[in-house]
């Protein structure tokens, strides 16, 4: 099974199929409207606006699993993401990503690249929360917080996974190597 077998639920609860994404680079990412990530919409929609015409789609999974910093219906996210930081990227039905109820996206993301660590000064805040949760969490390959970031080549592969603490700026070479 690859990526393009994989269906998920559009924010409007209907059926995507991910083989429709076939030959684009993907950013997919786990994100959440309350936490201290989110200005990363920002970076994301920076990227979306500059590459989208040669082969970028940015896919946004809203997920409520880290601090419930995701809170309200999807129509409520989708709102906020577009209001605040005037989002045109695809985003998609709430989902988890880790545990019993987790998507089988971010199940088979997971499978591809496991945990890369943490870096920066956030990783400061984030290591001692993150450790409460999941005493195994630097060999666990569970996303460990929102925004969490899973990029794809044409071909679908992973190639890397960037952690909550990697900025969408620190991602723009490696998806231009890819476009």
């Amino acid at each position: 099974m690859g990526i393009y077998d994989i269906t998920v639920k559009n924010a409007k609860n209907e059926d995507v199929r991910l083989e429709r994404y076939a030959g684009k680079v993907l950013l997919i990412v786990n994100t959440a409207t309350g936490c201290g990530f989110t200005p990363q919409y920002e970076g994301l929609e920076k990227l979306y606006e500059q590459y989208h015409d040669k082969g970028l789609e940015v896919l946004d999974f809203p997920c409520n699993q880290f601090g419930a910093q995701a809170p309200g219906t999807d129509e409520e996210i989708h709102e906020f993401c577009t209001l605040k930081y005037n989002t045109q990227f695809e985003q998609f039905k709430k989902i988890d990503v880790n545990g019993e109820n987790q998507s089988e996206l971010f199940r088979w993301l997971k499978e591809q690249k496991g945990f890369g660590g943490f870096d920066g000064l956030k990783a400061k805040i984030l290591i001692p929360i993150v450790s409460k949760m999941d005493p195994n969490w630097k060999t666990s390959s569970d996303i460990k917080w929102n925004f969490t970031k899973f990029l794809v080549d044409r071909e679908g592969n992973v190639v890397e996974r960037f952690e909550s603490t990697v900025t969408p700026e620190k991602i723009e070479e490696k998806i231009r190597e890819l476009l």
